[in-house]
């Protein structure tokens, strides 16, 4: 049977690797959102310019003679729009990545925990120091990260996937609705917990 002191260790070990696993998929994360800014406007302005070719009449215009410009110039805006939001896809395909990375790391832990939890007390689980926060607290915080991730996913995902081409105010307006999710409170959870358990991790 297995010691309560290996058991924590084995525990530690683990939580310390999936620690170190979102340490690195945050710095994903962020790098693929600073990514996504400059498209989301490229699409609000693709939006706003279509927005301007419906409401000119070019019939009124020293450009009437010019029978298929405004179809022209409506198709070629559609076009562009459709690149850009393949593009976005692509970038949301690394954000739903970085999810299932942490959902299954996290997932690891909880499993490794639950196998050796028979040989752990309840003051064990709770015990903390300087450096090592408790192992309950330890938990608790991957589950937040996990959730954290989940949601704000699924609130982009939801976002792209409510776009209509015939929307186009909704088009003009999904820059904000984008840096919204990034202001909401909470953003700095990751980091903030992180911090945390930054002496935990650099020990061996």
């Amino acid at each position: 049977k297995m010691s309560e002191k290996q058991a924590v260790l084995l525990v530690q070990q683990a939580l310390r690797k999936c620690f170190q696993v979102i340490s690195q998929q945050e710095a994903v994360w962020q790098s693929t959102l600073s990514e996504c800014s400059p498209l989301l406007h490229s699409l609000g302005n693709l939006g706003e310019q279509l927005q301007s070719c419906n409401t000119v009449a070019l019939k009124k215009t020293p450009l009437k003679d010019f029978l298929d410009l405004e179809q022209c110039l409506k198709h070629k805006l559609i076009m562009a729009m459709e690149c850009v939001l393949e593009k976005l896809s692509g970038k949301m395909a690394f954000l739903q990545k970085v999810r299932d990375t942490i959902t299954n790391q996290v997932a690891t832990v909880f499993q490794l925990y639950e196998q050796h939890t028979g040989a752990l007390e309840l003051s064990t689980i709770t015990e903390r120091s300087a450096v090592t926060p408790s192992l309950a607290n330890m938990m608790e915080w991957l589950q937040d990260i996990e959730r954290f991730y989940r949601r704000r996913y699924l609130k982009r995902k939801l976002l792209l996937q409510a776009i209509r081409d015939d929307d186009l105010s909704y088009i003009q307006a999904l820059p904000e609705s984008w840096n919204r999710v990034l202001e909401e409170k909470k953003q700095d959870l990751v980091q903030d917990i992180l911090l945390k358990v930054s002496f935990f991790m650099e020990t061996p």
